[in-house]
């Protein structure tokens, strides 16, 4: 599913986005390759889409920090995964957003 057709089916809301983890590498340096109960979960994922946005105490709008595309560094354990039409992906703060990976 491309992240167009995830737009359509799922928008977050609020000052929230919508990201796909990034998969680990199968293969170490050494050319072992790992099983995938030994990969641990990736913190860098990538954008899909952006929420609705929030306003400040005076009605300003507050920019969302990352666009659709960017490359991020998340927090190990934040947002709720949910899967759609078989792919996992996460719904989480834009606070819980560590670093823009360039």
């Amino acid at each position: 599913m491309t992240d167009q057709a995830v737009q359509t089916k799922l928008k977050p809301v609020g000052y929230r986005v919508l990201v796909k983890r990034l998969e680990a590498e199968e293969t170490m340096k050494g050319g072992i390759i790992l099983p995938d109960t030994a990969k641990k979960k990736q913190e860098t994922a990538k954008v899909c889409a952006i929420g609705t946005g929030k306003t400040d105490k005076k009605g300003n709008t507050v920019p969302f920090p990352v666009e659709i595309g960017d490359k991020i560094l998340m927090e190990k354990y934040s947002g709720q995964e949910v899967t759609v039409e078989g792919e996992e992906y996460i719904i989480l703060k834009a606070d819980e957003i560590i670093a823009i990976v360039e």
